[in-house]
């Protein structure tokens, strides 16, 4: 049984102890706190035990047969409709996975029983809003697809049905459901673990403030209910009857409490003193609350006091740091301003002094000033002075370097003289080096005065542009001459600056008037007018003492040029790189770096194309950014480089086309220093551009030994032999080899191998098919024995491929002359076989043939009979005449050619006998002479030759 936690009175209970160790104070009205205890216990056991019978109805004939467990029940119903009663049930399935489901149950119209009307799984819903988390309010919605508004019975129904929705969530589910205006001690924090515990149990989920009797009150209760007989069969008759009677104790206890009015008169006197002592305390807290007014004003008066003395203070230190800070920053000191007026600019000590003082300067005039500095008359006045300093250095330090510029110019110009001779260009070092001592002041000149700052720039390259290009002009003067020969030892160049047109005068004074100097080196020349019969023996090559045969004379004029254009491209690298370090020392301007991409030499070997770089006119400088100033300075100082270059690669040219190799090489392999160097830089750029020029000359001297080899004519009363532009392909090789050794890119060689050797091919059998002395066979196979033997030789490895195809060729020309040659000596013999071939051919049984008239034994013998062996003999002895006569001397094939015939012949001289044996069996019939006969023949006319 249970009972309402309010103690029980002493005479029902007077030896109970106090719960959860706390000591009750009991009532003085025993028989009201027991009537009040009894009528609370009573509606508690009627409420649970009607609750407790309806939810093991609904277990055992609803959820029992489903398998499943009933776990809080409400009774409800929809909110704003008509009432009718149904309930809304909290279920778990006993099988596994748990199912959590709220079920509606209706009771049927037609009967006590219920039914099933409809259910949602738990983890459908989505929010539970209980309408008031203070109040009391039975109203409560559920959110599933829809709102379900629901009104319960009972506050405590409500919320103990929302309270085991929350436990099976957070045990079966984990699912985030809102609860909206539910109190937080409905939602516990844990869920009990185990199977057999109930999360929300009817029978074991009694609200807590119900709690077990003990047996002292338990025995009084069945005392009370056995003086009344229908206590148990009419519970509502008992609680009325207990009621009245607690009415009854109620009215007696007012009473009793209303005849003690003397104790209620004595507790009215003791107000009364304590209120005549509150008006006393009152009065003396309003007097000390006068006399503390009075402290607090002049509190606040010391205060304010101390206020404005604080302030001043901060106020002057405020002033005394501004005062200090623009002492500091804006005092120049008299030493500087003397340095700036009057400084001596061509001394060392005087130009750091200037400096020095320049630098102050310009501190002084970048200090950050503060708000409201400017304003300030001190302050506009040092602002002007340091203005006025400005201008007047600036003035000064421009004049005193353009008169330096100048005057380089003069210097440098009397020392020309003593470079005509040597091929040298003047030492710029000591100049830059005197210069650089200004590099700080341009560095000011230029933060501080642009203008003057460019204009200085434009006056250096104006003037050290003229003095550039005089020296540049005289050098490449100097080169030509000495490239063309004209210069003699010790003949003093008096007349610099000479003009371009006296060279060009002179050059062809030395060479024709064709203006087309074709030297020596040009072998497919050289050999075009060489006898095609014949080339010059080793006796008769050589020339008298002192003179040099013309392959020497072309490998030493070869070799002078090659050092003279190194010495060129040597001389001006360094002059350019000098001065390209000092234009960026001097005017602080910064250098490119290194930027990936192409580099020249790659752009032209790309698909055998020619493109340069773009580049910019010196003639214009439009400076689009510090970076690009440098390029464009060097442009104008050495304007004149591009054109001097080009001229004396064009000079070079005409005096032997292949120097073309010589400076392909050269000029690659300074490209590439220049532009690991830096690639933007202005030598890069003008060498990669040259190098432009170098690489089409080197083009057109390759199609024009093309073009010669296409145009050879070869002489019709005289054997062939070697071609001329075989023979120029074997030299061109060979010097290409020797200039290309140690150079860093081959690509434009193998190129134009490729191009040459595809050439050579297809004009030698060109001339072959056009020869009529000679037969076609033997000049394919002496020249294309000649070309593999080069290519052999020299181990060209882009050229394997047409290594072995000359080595095919030859050999296939060898095989088809020798056999064309052998169908001579035997010519009978050799149309009777054929003969004999074509029957069987046309199905005649070889044992068959001879009863053909025209092949019978007495043919063959016939045919034999004129083939003796001294006729043979004679036979072989006008064919080695007759090959003699066809093959030259130079390549020293015949007798390969002769041994080759030998094995034909011998091979011939099988197949024959072979025939005669299958084709005459048992007649008899042999040739007159042997194989041993075959190899004396050959070897006898081959010594007697």
């Amino acid at each position: 049984m249970y009972c309402n936690k309010r103690p029980l009175p002493a005479s029902v209970s007077d030896t109970s102890q106090p719960r959860s160790g706390k000591s009750n104070s009991y009532s003085t009205f025993p028989t009201s706190s027991l009537l009040s205890c009894l009528l609370r216990a009573l509606a508690a056991a009627v409420f649970f035990s009607s609750m407790t019978a309806i939810k093991h109805a609904l277990q055992r004939d609803i959820f029992t047969p489903n398998d499943e467990r009933l776990l809080s029940i409400v009774n409800v119903w929809k909110a704003g409709k008509k009432k009718r009663n149904c309930f809304l049930c909290a279920t778990v399935t006993t099988e596994r996975p748990v199912q959590v489901n709220v079920v509606k149950v209706k009771k049927s119209d037609k009967g006590d029983f219920y039914k099933r009307q409809i259910a949602w799984a738990l983890r459908d819903l989505t929010g539970v809003d209980a309408k008031d988390a203070i109040k009391e309010n039975p109203e409560f919605d559920l959110h599933f697809d829809k709102v379900y508004k629901w009104v319960a019975s009972s506050t405590v129904e409500k919320n103990t049905f929302i309270s085991c929705i929350w436990k099976l969530n957070q045990r079966y589910l984990r699912k985030k459901i809102e609860f909206t205006n539910v109190s937080s001690q409905l939602l516990e924090e844990s869920v009990p673990s185990g199977e057999n515990q109930s999360v929300a149990g009817g029978d074991e989920e009694v609200v807590d403030e119900y709690q077990e009797l003990n047996a002292r009150e338990e025995q009084d209760i069945e005392i009370m209910m056995e003086g009344c007989e229908y206590a148990i069969s009419n519970a509502e008759a008992f609680a009325e009857k207990l009621s009245r009677e607690l009415q009854v104790l109620d009215g007696a206890n007012i009473q009793s409490i209303m005849a003690s009015e003397k104790q209620v008169n004595i507790l009215m006197q003791l107000l009364d003193e304590a209120l005549k002592e509150v008006d006393q305390i009152e009065l003396k807290l309003s007097s000390y609350e006068e006399m503390l007014q009075s402290v607090k004003e002049q509190m606040d008066q010391i205060s304010e006091s101390n206020h404005l003395i604080q302030l001043s203070n901060t106020n002057n230190s405020r002033l005394l740091s501004e005062i200090e800070f623009l002492v500091n920053h804006m005092d120049l000191s008299k030493g500087h301003i003397k340095a700036l007026q009057d400084g001596d600019l061509s001394s060392s000590r005087g130009i750091e002094a200037c400096t020095n003082a320049s630098e102050a300067l310009l501190q002084c005039m970048n200090v950050a000033l503060r708000p409201g500095h400017d304003m300030l008359q001190c302050v506009k006045q040092q602002q002007q002075l340091f203005t006025d300093l400005c201008e007047q250095f600036a003035r000064r330090l421009a004049s005193h370097l353009n008169n330096v510029f100048v005057q380089q110019g003069h210097d440098q110009s009397s020392t020309l003289a003593q470079h005509s001779v040597e091929l040298t260009l003047p030492n710029h070092h000591p100049f830059h080096r005197d210069l650089l001592r200004y590099a700080k002041l341009m560095e000011w000149l230029k933060n501080t005065d642009y203008i003057k700052y460019d204009g200085l720039t434009k006056n250096y390259m104006d003037y050290l542009a003229r003095l550039y290009e005089r020296e540049i002009k005289d050098f490449f003067e100097v080169a030509k001459i000495k490239m063309t020969g004209i210069a003699k030892e010790g003949k003093k160049f008096a007349t610099l600056p000479r003009k371009e047109s006296a060279v060009k005068q002179e050059t062809e004074s030395l060479h024709g008037s064709s203006g087309k100097l074709t030297g020596s080196t040009s072998s497919l020349n050289k050999l075009s007018v060489q006898s095609s019969g014949s080339r010059r023996s080793q006796s008769s090559s050589l020339l008298d003492m002192g003179n040099m045969s013309a392959s020497d004379l072309d490998v030493a004029d070869r070799t002078k040029f090659d050092k003279i254009f190194e010495q060129v491209l040597s001389e001006l690298e360094p002059l350019c790189l000098a001065e390209q370090d000092f234009i960026s020392k001097f005017f602080k301007l910064p250098q490119h770096q290194n930027l990936p991409g192409t580099t020249t030499v790659d752009t032209l070997e790309m698909d055998g194309g020619i493109s340069s770089r773009p580049h910019t006119p010196g003639g214009q400088l439009s400076i689009s950014s510090e970076k690009d100033m440098i390029r464009q300075m060097m442009t104008k100082l050495f304007r004149c480089i591009d054109a001097e270059l080009n001229n004396l690669i064009a000079l070079g040219d005409k005096i032997d086309s292949f120097n073309s190799l010589y400076m392909l090489v050269k000029m690659s392999h300074h490209v590439l220093t220049a532009e690991n160097a830096d690639p933007a830089s202005f030598l890069s750029t003008t060498l990669g551009n040259v190098l432009v020029t170098v690489k089409r000359n080197f083009d057109t001297c390759i199609r024009n030994q093309i073009k010669q080899m296409e145009e050879v004519k070869i002489s019709k009363k005289s054997k062939v032999g070697i071609l001329p532009f075989v023979s120029g392909f074997e030299e061109f090789a060979e010097l290409a080899e020797s200039i290309f050794r140690n150079a860093e890119r081959r690509g434009d060689l193998d190129k134009a191998y490729t191009k040459l050797i595809k050439a050579v091919f297809i004009n030698v059998e060109k001339v072959a098919s056009e020869s009529q002395k000679t037969p076609r066979d033997v000049v394919m196979m002496e020249n294309f024995h000649h070309i593999f033997a080069t290519l052999s030789r020299l181990k060209i490895s882009c050229l394997e491929n047409e290594k072995r195809d000359a080595k095919q060729k030859y050999g296939d020309h060898l095989q088809s002359y020798v056999i064309n040659s052998l169908g001579q000596p035997l010519e009978k013999l050799n149309h009777f076989f054929e003969g004999v071939e074509i029957r069987v051919a046309q199905g005649i049984r070889e044992d068959e043939v001879s009863y053909q008239l025209a092949f019978n034994k007495q043919e063959l013998r016939k045919v034999i009979k004129e083939y003796p062996g001294k006729e043979v003999k004679k036979g072989l002895d006008n064919l080695y005449k007759k090959v003699d006569k066809h093959l030259c001397e130079e390549e020293n094939l015949l007798q390969v050619v002769w041994h080759s015939m030998q094995d034909e012949f011998i091979r011939q001289y099988k197949h024959f006998e072979g025939l005669i044996a299958r084709c005459y069996p048992g007649s008899g019939v042999t040739m007159e002479f042997t194989i041993q006969d075959i190899l004396e023949y050959f070897s006898s006319i081959a010594q007697s030759h």
